[in-house]
């Protein structure tokens, strides 16, 4: 069966379709199709036509509350001291900054805008140059907020490694993760070189700036969902990719757009008669969506599926999300997906033959999902989610985010495989009676991250003997779930429909167990640090108090930069080094203390965090006084060290107590199973 919808697999369909996708642009130069903007609703229309032309069902416009961004233009033209013109083309951040025509301004340049940088310089109005590393230092938002308190009319970054690696003349851009008054834009390190040397001779020079950025709070635009109507409308799967972008957007998302159209034209043509309704999503406002927000992506997913279809909780067995598909980025293929899935995709990948060509060391599963995409977002809200995995290859330092994303880097092969292989996991779930997640996985690797802690602690003895016996259960349950799969899939192959429908029939409380289990995990297990990496809840208290500690040891052997360079590792303290305290406490407040609308899938995922700014301030004052006395400092991270150990305290308990809970729920699955049915 799924060789049969693979004939109709049509990669010239699905690449001349990513191409169409660019046709409309903010930006006529650059591009942009953005959040709530014109270019963005007219995709969605384009898209929701080619779900009519395939054949797609109950289609939908499926209408969700963003904050808008229409980057229209920014031009920067000065004349050097040799009387030579330039005119640069530069790219922008979600910020409102409208020149109302050509303006002039004066220019510095603050080397990475740190506080440091702007000791004795008057930027009131001025446009601030910089240089900024995103991947490897700080995040956009920190130096345009430090530009913003003083006065300045807008940060112009240079993005000097990190992003846009590929060429001198690349252009950036990411989400802002910051308040909509404060102004930045991007230019290229070409364009930066002429008035770096201007600025060499003069400490400020004249420029021309044309330019509008154009935000707007709580605006419309739609996410775009067709279906293929199987026979349980109660059931789904879900394949989803995002239609907004930044620059062309040919691998970022583009093409990933066009492969569910593609999957969906190929099953729709080969006549294939799904038993679970498949969904497919085209998400809005993926890149950016939300004013003054640090967890500003994957909007339109978010929103999708908390507040349009929360139904779908319980219902869709997986979300399939696709990002940058198009392109290799390594010799092996990997696919990301929650813990859950990791046997189901393991064993299914050893059914797949890999061509070479594509590549060539095969390919592999990992874990767990990341929040780089809409997979997240959709995890937590209870649905099982996987992606191909795009984040660790080259691509991303150079090509990601710029202009040189297009077709000039489209990789045909891979793009075929990826048809092919997703696909062909699409029918294989769909050719199950439950569905096929096993929990062994999640409490193999919640065990492994608690081998830290002293081993010899009442809870940890508790939750160590918990976690063996979920995973015993764990094995049984998925067994059990294999065992009835297997069975399905024979009376499928053999077209017994009615012993097939017997057995999907008799399971359908089992799926529903399962999926609520997995919700039920998200909520309790899912924790995000201050870099939005996902951990368990105690990972993150382990990690602060390994690094509170090597502080307190280094501080008394008055080792004063050791234990900064362990302070600098705790929650986001790194920020507290190089800006001012104002900034460092707004962007962690409005973590902490913004409502969960302005908050979206990061809402409860950050604690305890740790606010050090005045101890490393009152170090790095004494970093050139010999041997200082560091006992008031030595104290303060006793006491944060206290306060850690505490929070630790009480977070293994609540994962003691949902362990407990969690196995007793397993055991009454597993009590309710006729064993002796198959």
């Amino acid at each position: 069966m799924r060789d049969q919808v693979e004939k109709y697999i049509d990669i010239h369909y699905a690449y001349e379709f990513a191409k169409k996708l660019e046709t409309y642009k903010c930006n006529t130069k650059l591009g942009f199709r953005t959040a709530g903007s014109r270019a963005e609703i007219l995709t969605g229309q384009l898209i929701y036509k080619e779900m009519q032309q395939i054949g797609l069902e109950h289609i939908t416009k499926d209408e969700i509350t963003v904050d808008s961004w229409e980057f229209q233009k920014a031009q920067l033209s000065f004349e050097d001291l040799d009387g030579q013109s330039y005119q640069f083309e530069l790219g922008a951040y979600q910020t409102q900054f409208q020149t109302e025509g050509p303006q002039k301004f004066s220019m510095v340049y603050l080397e990475k805008g740190t506080a440091e940088d702007y000791k004795g310089v008057d930027v009131k109005g001025k446009l601030v140059l910089v240089d900024i590393n995103q991947r490897d230092e700080w995040w956009i938002n920190f130096p345009v907020y430090e530009a913003y308190l003083k006065g300045a009319a807008a940060l112009i970054a240079v993005q000097a490694s990190g992003y846009g690696e590929i060429d001198q003349t690349a252009l950036n851009a990411q989400d802002i993760a910051g308040p909509s008054e404060a102004v930045a834009f991007s230019i290229s390190q070409r364009d930066a070189y002429y008035l770096k040397e201007a600025l060499k001779v003069r400490s400020e020079i004249e420029v021309t700036f044309d330019a509008i950025s154009i935000v707007k709070p709580n605006q419309k635009t739609y996410n775009i969902v067709g279906k293929i109507q199987g026979t349980d409308p109660d059931a789904m799967i879900l394949l989803s990719a995002h239609y907004d972008s930044y620059f062309e957007g040919f691998q970022d998302d583009n093409v990933a757009v066009a492969m569910i159209l593609g999957i969906a034209r190929a099953i729709k043509q080969s006549g294939y008669k799904p038993k679970r309704t498949l969904v497919f999503a085209a998400m809005a406002a993926e890149e950016w969506g939300l004013i003054n927000s640090k967890y500003d992506w994957s909007t339109g997913a978010y929103e999708e599926v908390f507040h349009v279809h929360p139904d779908w909780k319980g219902k869709v067995i997986a979300d399939l999300n696709f990002e940058l598909p198009a392109h290799a980025h390594g010799k092996k293929d990997k696919v990301r997906c929650v813990y859950e899935y990791a046997e189901f995709i393991d064993a299914f990948i050893k059914e797949i033959k890999i061509p070479e060509e594509a590549y060539p060391e095969g390919i592999e599963v990992t874990y767990p999902i990341e929040t780089w995409s809409d997979d997240f977002s959709i995890a937590i809200a209870g649905i099982p989610s996987m992606v191909n995995d795009f984040s660790s290859g080259s691509f991303m330092e150079t090509h990601y985010h710029s202009q040189f994303d297009n077709k000039d880097f489209y990789n045909e092969a891979v793009y075929t495989f990826h048809h092919k292989f997703y696909t062909k996991l699409v029918m294989a779930l769909d050719q199950t009676a439950v569905v096929p997640l096993n929990f062994m996985r999640l409490f193999e690797e919640m065990g492994r991250s608690l081998c830290s802690i002293d081993q010899s602690l009442m809870d940890i003895k508790v939750i160590n003997i918990l976690l063996n016996e979920l995973k015993g259960l764990s094995k049984q349950l998925y067994a059990y779930v294999q065992r009835v799969n297997k069975q399905y899939l024979t009376y499928l192959m053999q077209e017994n429909t009615e012993k097939a429908a017997e057995i999907y029939r008799d399971y359908r409380w089992l799926e529903k167990q399962l999926l609520a289990g997995f919700a039920r995990e998200q909520d309790e297990l899912v924790r995000l640090n201050w870099h939005d990496e996902v951990y368990f809840p105690h990972e993150i208290i382990i990690k602060n108090l390994q690094c509170i500690k090597k502080a307190i040891l280094a501080l008394e052997e008055k080792e004063i930069i050791e234990a900064l360079s362990s302070i600098y590792q705790i929650d986001n303290n790194k920020y507290a080094f190089l800006f001012e305290k104002q900034v460092y406490e707004y962007f962690t407040d409005y973590v902490l203390c913004q409502p969960i609308d302005r908050v979206k899938w990061g809402a409860g995922r950050i604690i305890g965090h740790e606010d050090l700014f005045d101890i490393v301030h009152s170090l790095k004052a004494k970093i050139k006084m010999g041997r200082p006395n560091v006992e008031n400092e030595i104290r303060q991270l006793e006491e944060v060290c206290r306060r850690q150990q505490n929070l630790l305290d009480d977070i293994l308990k609540d994962e003691k107590d949902f362990l407990e809970a969690f196995y007793s729920y397993m055991a009454e699955i597993l009590g309710k199973l006729d064993r002796d049915k198959l």
